[in-house]
């Protein structure tokens, strides 16, 4: 599910401000490479034992991801249902506490990155 209203996308962030933002509210950056970057948060539903992430993409738009000073613009905002062993499932229904969750965090990470 592509989380639309979140006004993360298009915002920029050098790349050292945006790992200390992110690691701050509990994402991690997990897959990366010289011109993209995902962060990931996982938020977990105890009533169903299920895991969520919510992943928020990125693209260099200045310097390359080596480099902390790069400028990153965040493209779009998503969360899904992980599914074994390491997938995620953008299709599944996301309940209301894990939304809520994510929503929240997508809202800190905003006003930290402004």
């Amino acid at each position: 599910m592509i989380l639309e209203n979140t006004g993360l996308n298009g915002l920029r962030s050098d790349l050292a401000h945006l790992d200390e933002s992110a690691e701050k509210l509990g994402f991690v950056r997990w897959q990366w490479e010289y011109r993209r970057a995902t962060y990931d948060l996982k938020l977990h539903e105890p009533r169903t034992g299920s895991d969520y992430y919510l992943r928020i993409n990125t693209r260099a738009v200045e310097g390359r991801l080596e480099n902390p000073d790069a400028i990153l613009e965040i493209e779009s905002v998503y969360i899904g249902r992980h599914t074994f062993p390491h997938g995620l499932d953008y299709e599944s229904p996301i309940p209301a506490p894990v939304l809520e969750a994510a929503e929240r965090s997508a809202r800190q990470l905003k006003e930290m990155l402004a």
